[in-house]
């Protein structure tokens, strides 16, 4: 995925850099650091929910950094006839954009998609995340959850980036409420005084929809709330974050740049879920690179991973909460501007 070229003496100062005491990075950061992490959310009014994420953008430029937008739509599949799988389903896409990745070509971008996607999808769908509120109608209807990720550009750490963008939309999406409706035939009753000669019909019969709570044996439903309204997905709390140690012999840093990603031989890509009340879950993991790693360096290497996505989803977590209250304090104060 690295957009730079470099030569083998380029490559290696850039090692020796790296594994010198102190170690020198081109920033001026700490192997350990992360670069200026900017979140947004709600940056897609017709969506459920949606985030903008950038890493490393220039303070004084304006730009720069790797930028990635999330969002969640909501679809109605029909699961007797349909596609749909009662209890709903997740899936997810990654888009690049080809500006972002000007140097691959058409077919290696397909493929660098294909492979963000893979691991989005294999990580935020697997059924120990499935959220318990996309049942509309048991066996009936349910909800289809879409994330779609689109990178609008890459400075490095990619991946990490993808799995916050990817969490913040998540946490911002809203499932609306539903309520079960039953048709049912009206029936034409005549009292027993209508039986008399020449007495009048009296039609006693009913509306023939029921809104009352029906779900077993309801047919559609409606939707009680706006469409911007609804309850927030269940176990947002538990969505995983993505932590990728970049493996040098000796050493081993976080958020790498594009030159720094092109030294590096090793990346260990580590998601972790982190459910209130409960231990760290592993939730998968990915090597990638020509070198080897031993078994008792990938133990050690898990173990570090695991603090590091601790302190990551604990400062993201802070900052999905602002947000809410930002956006909160805004509603209310349209809401005044109304009355």
């Amino acid at each position: 995925m690295a957009a730079v070229s470099l030569s083998k003496s380029e490559r290696a100062y850039i090692q020796s850099s790296l594994k010198a005491h102190p170690p020198l990075r081109a920033d001026g950061r700490g192997l350990l650091d992360f670069r200026t992490v900017l979140l947004e959310t709600g940056v897609a009014p017709l969506a459920n929910g949606s985030a903008r994420l950038n890493i490393g953008k220039m303070a004084r430029e304006g730009g720069g950094g790797t930028e990635v937008v999330a969002a969640v739509k909501l679809e109605v599949e029909d699961v007797e006839t349909g596609d749909g799988v009662d209890g709903g389903r997740v899936v997810c896409s990654v888009t690049c954009s080809p500006a972002a990745y000007s140097h691959l070509s058409s077919n290696a971008l397909d493929e660098l998609q294909h492979d963000l996607s893979v691991i989005l999808q294999q990580t935020i769908a697997h059924p120990s995340l499935h959220p318990k509120n996309l049942t509309i109608i048991p066996r009936k209807k349910a909800w289809l959850l879409n994330l779609d990720a689109v990178v609008l550009s890459d400075a490095g750490n990619v991946v990490d980036a993808l799995f916050m963008a990817a969490r913040a939309a998540l946490w911002d999406a809203k499932v609306p409420r539903t309520r079960a409706v039953q048709y049912r035939a009206p029936e034409t009753l005549k009292s027993s005084r209508n039986d008399a000669p020449g007495a009048m019909d009296v039609d006693e019969g009913t509306s023939g929809f029921d809104t009352r709570d029906m779900a077993r044996t309801a047919a559609d439903f409606e939707l009680p709330d706006y469409w911007d309204e609804g309850e927030v997905l269940d176990g947002r709390d538990k969505w995983p974050i993505c932590v990728t140690l970049n493996l040098l012999p000796s050493v081993h840093l976080l958020d790498a740049t594009l030159a720094e990603e092109a030294s590096i031989l090793l990346r260990l890509h580590l998601m972790f879920s982190f459910a209130p009340s409960a231990p760290p879950i592993l939730q998968s993991m990915r090597l990638l690179g020509p070198a080897e790693l031993e078994l008792k360096d990938l133990k050690d290497s898990i173990a570090v991973g695991e603090r590091y996505a601790k302190e990551l989803f604990t400062a993201l977590e802070s900052k999905l909460r602002e947000e809410d209250n930002r956006r909160n304090i805004k509603a209310r104060d349209r809401f005044a501007l109304m009355r």
